[in-house]
């Protein structure tokens, strides 16, 4: 579901905003997945190529005390400095509060929004 809706993006279906946290998290996430076949070097000019693609924030600093994790803070300020209409995430933690932000799993945003 994330390679269609990276797809979408790259087609102009969509405005992304990331921050560069999400970008740093994206990197070290995707070095540790066996299935990613691309060396440091490569996850990082990938990484590097979204900030020219996508609005890239400063997030905010208001906490939720809510969120389980505090280490997704800096996510779920990007999301409220955005004022973006979603995060899309797999993040559990996160997902735990779509009941107060607009938050939803990449194969929730597909359903609703990609086919």
């Amino acid at each position: 579901m994330p390679g269609r809706i990276v797809g979408a993006w790259r087609l102009g279906s969509l405005d992304v905003v990331l921050s560069r946290h999400i970008l740093d998290e994206m990197a070290r996430i995707l070095l540790r997945l066996s299935r990613v076949k691309l060396s440091a070097a490569e996850i990082r000019d990938l990484a590097d190529s979204f900030m020219f693609l996508a609005d890239v924030i400063e997030p905010g600093n208001e906490p939720d005390p809510n969120l389980r994790d505090p280490a997704d803070q800096p996510v779920l300020a990007t999301l409220t400095t955005a004022q973006a209409r979603y995060l899309i995430t797999g993040g559990r933690d996160l997902l735990a509060l779509a009941d107060r932000y607009p938050i939803v799993s990449s194969a929730e945003f597909w359903k609703k929004y990609g086919g």
